[in-house]
């Protein structure tokens, strides 16, 4: 699963739990449960991970971004460093009698995923700009799972005919595979019913109550609420439709540039065949009269507001990049960051017509849509549909413009 600013709900997950747990286990062996120290736990923590960086299983993908399971586990460390409350609940766990190692690691673990879920749910409300609660962001979770489980059942029907029946709220008669069987290829098809009757039939088929059905208070609020879990269900599939691509579309925009300067000149020859005057001469009559105009001096860039300048730093661009690299003409009033994302998904990262400005004077590449959307101080989704929408609107201009001629 995928959300807005989160890193540890994929299924990589589980690798870097079990690193945590391993680690763990080694660096609290010998210690006195009623006297542990969090600085002491952590610098034996990093010690330990450091060890460990060159196995397979911390080399391993952690999530999709691109973390490995070292990365993110060294990342929770340090957070519960910031977190200590999470710390003293493990020492007051440990207090209360010797553990064997099953039993250590498994309180280890409990400790990790209540912080992993609180460091996901406040980079999900950083990233959205709306609450997340750590039980919020477990709800997700539980919706996700609940999904696949669905879907397994439902890709296997046949033998699972019963219970699919039970989730549809129908009997299945012989004959044709039941019509939501097909209609079920994301989780955006999951309907929110099916959820909730997916639950109750565990009971009967699962050997347990279903987690919309426990005595637990933790989804009491979804319990009554279908309409929220069709939202909750939605926005997952929504970003993960939008994250699949991640940062490295470029491929795919190059292909897409490809086919937008082909139709571009299809559209000026037959203007041209047409004896009409296409948007190609309108900007060649522009270009004769600024060739005929007098040379004006070369104007001085506006000073730069030094909050982006500072953030340009941040993310590596060179010194004055803001200053020397504006948008212009349509793109002007989209913003620096949206406006070259534009151009890089229009026309790809090695157009030769890119100014040398834009260009990193050492290596000579343009900025990454992460540099980009750190300079708009927004998530990297949200940049990539700031630039689809302008392209869109920079389409309706043309289109408006080409039948005004017309």
């Amino acid at each position: 699963m995928r959300l807005p600013g989160t890193r540890y709900q994929e299924p990589g997950w589980e690798e870097v739990r079990k690193l945590l747990g391993q680690c763990s286990l080694a660096a609290l062996r010998g210690l006195d449960a009623a006297h542990l120290d969090l600085d002491d736990y952590v610098e034996r923590m990093t010690d330990q991970l450091l060890a460990q960086r060159h196995s397979p299983r911390a080399r391993a993908a952690g999530n999709g971004y691109g973390d490995t399971v070292h990365e993110l586990a060294v990342a929770l460390v340090v957070e519960l460093r910031a977190r200590p409350a999470d710390w003293d609940a493990l020492c007051a766990a440990l207090a209360e009698g010797a553990a064997g190692d099953a039993l250590l690691r498994k309180k280890v673990n409990d400790m990790y995923a209540v912080l992993r879920d609180r460091v996901d749910a406040d980079n999900y409300q950083a990233a959205c700009g709306r609450p997340c609660s750590p039980n919020r962001m477990y709800a997700y979770r539980m919706l996700d799972t609940a999904y696949h489980d669905v879907a397994r059942l439902f890709a296997n029907w046949r033998a699972h005919r019963a219970q699919v029946g039970a989730i549809l709220g129908r009997e299945i008669a012989d004959g044709a595979d039941p019509i939501e069987v097909r209609q079920l290829r994301t989780i955006h098809d999951c309907r929110a019913e099916w959820i909730l009757r997916w639950s109750a039939s565990l009971e009967d088929f699962g050997g347990g109550p279903g987690p919309l059905h426990t005595r637990s208070k933790r989804f009491a609020s979804l319990k009554t609420s279908p309409e929220r879990i069709a939202a909750m269900l939605h926005e997952i599939g929504d970003y993960e439709q939008l994250s699949a691509n991640r940062d490295e579309d470029w491929l795919q925009d190059l292909g897409d540039a490809s086919v937008w300067v082909e139709d571009y000149w299809r559209v000026l020859q037959e203007s041209e065949s047409a004896a009409t005057p296409g948007h190609d001469r309108i900007l060649e009559a522009q270009q004769d009269a600024l060739d005929d105009a007098a040379p004006e001096p070369d104007p001085v860039p506006d000073e730069a507001d030094p909050r982006l300048e500072t953030l340009a730093l941040s993310v590596s661009l060179p010194p004055g990049y803001v200053a020397q690299a504006p948008a212009d003409g349509l793109l002007a009033a989209e913003g620096l960051p949206v406006g070259l994302a534009v151009y890089a998904k229009l026309l790809g990262p090695d157009d030769d017509a890119y100014p040398d400005a834009w260009r990193d004077p050492a290596t000579g590449a343009l900025p990454t849509m992460q540099q980009l959307a750190a300079l708009a101080e927004v998530s990297l989704p949200t940049l990539r549909k700031r630039r689809d929408a302008a392209i869109a609107r920079l389409s309706a201009a043309f289109d408006t413009k080409r039948g005004s001629d017309a």
